[in-house]
């Protein structure tokens, strides 16, 4: 159990098996898999279309880039714990964010 998981956390969800809301527990959040990806990102740049006439066009061109950029992934196992009834069942859950 991680320093994260000091105090249980309660969520408003359903619990499986008794179905009720408001009695569930977060009880405790364990990192399965760490890893790194690489993607390619579109970003469009907008620049202005020259004419021949040595003005410039009001229509614009978009160039469309491919910029890598790194992901890091990381999966989570979420057990959860019922108030009501005592039921404990687990979950996965992945966390993307860009570095």
């Amino acid at each position: 159990m991680s320093a994260l998981m000091s105090e249980a956390r309660e969520f408003f969800r359903i619990c499986p098996a008794c179905g009720r809301r408001f009695h569930i527990k977060l009880v405790s959040k364990t990192l399965v898999d760490d890893k790194k990806d690489v993607r390619e990102l579109k970003q469009g740049t907008i620049s202005p279309h020259p004419s021949g006439y040595g003005g410039i066009y009001m229509w614009p061109v978009v160039v469309t880039d491919k910029i890598p950029v790194t992901v890091d992934i990381k999966d989570f196992q979420f057990s959860y714990k019922c108030g009501h009834c005592g039921h404990t069942w687990s979950e996965m859950h992945v966390e993307e964010n860009r570095t």
